[in-house]
């Protein structure tokens, strides 16, 4: 090998290196700080969680209360059976902008002006379910 081979090779290890250290540095961060994690939602822990647990862990209840029964903040999830099917509360969860075009989210948006639905089109379709089955079966 030679000498400027061998230093190619030492930056990258040092690189690599550095990589994982920082995920693992950011990974940590996370959990002490007590900041939900959205990155992909396929995590073993979260296979073991409970529907509600899930629903906190996304965040949900930060806006919509710890009881999901609404705030200042967002509607209140309660009685959604009423409006939603399933497979429509999966694909709102998946992509809410794509409903901000209908009547409803327009009063909506009027009633809670500065906060905005967040997409969870990261989150797996089964944990997706799982979320869409607890809400709608959340009744006032």
């Amino acid at each position: 090998m030679t000498k400027p081979q061998a230093w190619i090779a030492a930056v990258l290890i040092l690189f690599f290196l550095l990589f994982i250290l920082e995920k693992n540095t950011e990974r940590s961060d996370v959990q002490q700080k007590g900041i939900p994690n959205m990155n992909t939602g396929t995590d073993q822990s979260s296979k073991t969680k409970t529907p509600g647990q899930l629903v906190a862990s996304l965040g949900c209840t930060g806006c919509h209360g710890s009881d999901l029964a609404g705030t200042n903040m967002a509607p209140g999830l309660h009685n959604l059976k009423q409006n939603w099917s399933r497979d429509e509360l999966i694909n709102y969860l998946r992509n809410p902008s794509s409903y901000m075009n209908s009547e409803s989210f327009k009063n909506f948006r009027a009633m809670y002006p500065n906060t905005i639905m967040p997409s969870f089109s990261n989150i797996d379709v089964k944990e997706l379910g799982k979320i869409a089955d607890y809400l709608q079966g959340l009744q006032k």
